[in-house]
């Protein structure tokens, strides 16, 4: 059911837009039959299909790295937004784009590239994620490793800030526009460098399925299984970097989908399995993300809103309405 409802909505998405596709012209150019218009064919393959495919890889991206926060601090608040994860990815972006200036035209060229900014934004998702961990070492109190995290958040942020002040028009305009979050504009490399980080990312989280069901009952529980906490919790930061890094990379900082997704599946297959919620996350994640892609683009009009607002807009009162049925049936 839900494969065929991330289908639907995958035909759907590519159909909408300032410029309407019958569904059967799109089924078309995507089992390799051209479009009866070559506009259509050049709309499709070039512009709609690759953005498609990046919301699809950013919501799979997402979701699985607010399932791993989730059960790593085994709190249902945590997630790659309120743990400071997308502000770390944006202090790194910031400092090349907003900080380019400062260095020599050589190097700044390498970081203002695809590859540069991936870089910059996974470090930064890394290292603010162990400095959350090294300082929830220290606290027992889940609670206040969230307030942590939103204090790392709230420090990136004060840099950015900084950084903007000494930054040229153009420099502020550039890191704007990132900020609000965007699933178009990249090239076809650009999707397959996007691609092999999620996939990476992906692999390594499946390969912790095991140590994240012994997780949920607690350290001490996972170590009596025989699972080793130290190297499972370090896999577990490398991939929620690389995940959060490289989508906030190329997407912008994009709220919501890591935190409420897993709940969402929770509440649907009423399960806290990892192997089934792993799949079902990740496929939720992409209908959310797809659906969230269409409410932007504002069928019939040229205007497309920021995507970065629009996953909080539709995203929270459906985890709140979800919530209260849930408690109220059970």
């Amino acid at each position: 059911m839900l494969l065929l409802s991330w289908l639907l909505l995958l035909v759907l998405n590519i159909s909408f837009g300032s410029i309407a596709i019958p569904v059967k012209e799109v089924l078309k150019s995507l089992t390799g039959s051209q479009a009866s218009k070559e506009t259509w064919e050049y709309i499709i393959l070039n512009y709609r299909l690759p953005k498609a495919i990046t919301a699809i890889l950013v919501g799979m991206g997402l979701s699985i790295s607010g399932l791993l926060m989730q059960t790593l601090f085994r709190n249902p608040l945590a997630g790659p937004y309120v743990l400071g994860l997308s502000s770390g990815s944006s202090l790194g972006v910031a400092f090349v784009i907003l900080g380019a200036g400062f260095l020599p035209s050589f190097v700044a060229e390498y970081f203002l590239s695809s590859y540069g900014i991936m870089l910059a934004s996974c470090l930064g998702s890394f290292l603010v994620l162990l400095l959350v961990l090294l300082v929830s070492s220290k606290l027992r109190d889940t609670t206040s490793i969230l307030i942590v995290g939103l204090m790392f958040g709230s420090f990136s942020g004060a840099i950015v800030s900084v950084l903007a002040y000494f930054s040229s028009a153009a420099e502020l305009q550039k890191f704007t526009f990132w900020s609000m979050g965007s699933l178009g504009n990249l090239s076809w490399n650009q999707i397959l460098l996007l691609f092999t980080s999620v996939i990476f990312g992906l692999f390594l989280s499946f390969t912790n399925i095991k140590s994240l069901d012994a997780l949920l009952l607690g350290e001490n529980y996972a170590k009596s299984m025989g699972i080793n906490f130290r190297k499972s919790k370090f896999i577990i930061i490398i991939a929620t970097s690389i995940l959060a890094g490289s989508i906030t990379a190329f997407a912008g900082p994009i709220a919501f989908v890591g935190l409420a997704v897993p709940h969402i599946a929770k509440i649907i297959f009423k399960t806290s399995s990892h192997s089934v919620l792993f799949w079902g996350t990740l496929i939720l994640g992409a209908i959310v993300m797809l659906f969230c892609d269409m409410v932007s683009q504002l069928p019939g009009s040229d205007i497309i809103l920021p995507i970065n607002a629009i996953t909080s807009i539709v995203g929270a009162p459906v985890v709140i309405w979800l919530l209260v049925r849930k408690n109220h049936f059970s």
